[in-house]
């Protein structure tokens, strides 16, 4: 099964508000947009992924991600934030694809890897409607609704509790890191840096260590070294049953 990817970019002015505190505001911006350019990179680079649909109001992220490869739709009016983003994302997918298999993936995950998601995404094809929950176990980073299911996403805070209550299976695959490693935090984006960030990422990372000396040296002194990869755990691990 290929899939369509659904990803969600806010406007850069408003996003990663947790790293601003170190980064200070101009970098967070950047920061923001370079997660979102590796992120879908590395996605449109996966063998089981068909294409990539990205959702977002921000002009300059819809450029540069639209020079990638990927399709852009602008957000939907109204106050229904990131779900209705989602939803609406879906839904322009399907409009011209009723069968397709859809599949959201979110913005920040600067360390992602094409073979790691390829392995979530297969073991997603297993169940109607599945997900991967975020490094922390709190939240979600993937969520997938097979052909002729209803994607129904749920995020923000504590969404893999309320994806599991709404019957979507976990996945609960050992080795897909970099799937996981979403960045919210400096402690998330070091955590990032350690697995091997993609290259817009890692050019964002060393132009604020020059212009935030203490937090960017900080950070690169977390990074792994020059062309470290993380551990690709082996293709045979099965995902998680679900839940009764």
């Amino acid at each position: 099964m290929v899939w369509t990817l659904v990803v969600p970019v806010k406007p850069l002015a408003l996003a990663k508000s947790r790293l601003a505190r170190g980064a200070g505001e101009g970098a967070r911006a950047g920061l923001a947009l370079a997660f979102a350019v590796d992120t879908v990179a590395a996605a449109l680079a996966c063998a089981a992924v068909r294409d990539v649909v990205v959702v977002t109001g921000d002009p300059l992220a819809g450029a540069e991600l639209t020079a990638l490869g990927a399709r852009v739709v602008a957000e939907p009016g109204g106050p229904g934030g990131l779900n209705d983003a989602l939803a609406h994302g879906a839904r322009s997918v399907r409009s011209g694809r009723p069968d397709a298999a859809v599949a959201t993936l979110n913005a920040d995950l600067p360390a992602l890897r094409p073979g790691e998601l390829a392995r979530v995404l297969d073991s997603a094809a297993e169940f109607p409607r599945a997900f991967l929950a975020d490094a922390a176990g709190i939240g979600t980073t993937l969520l997938a609704a097979a052909p002729g299911m209803e994607l129904a996403p749920a995020f923000e805070g504590h969404s893999r509790a309320r994806h599991r209550g709404s019957g979507a299976c976990e996945i609960g695959l050992a080795g897909v890191e970099s799937v996981r490693r979403d960045v919210d935090t400096e402690e998330d984006l070091r955590a990032a840096l350690a697995l091997g960030v993609g290259p817009r990422t890692a050019a964002a990372v060393g132009a604020s260590a020059g212009a935030h000396g203490a937090w960017g040296g900080r950070l690169m002194r977390q990074g792994p070294a020059d062309g470290a990869q993380p551990h690709e755990a082996p293709a045979a691990e099965r995902s998680a049953p679900c839940a009764d």
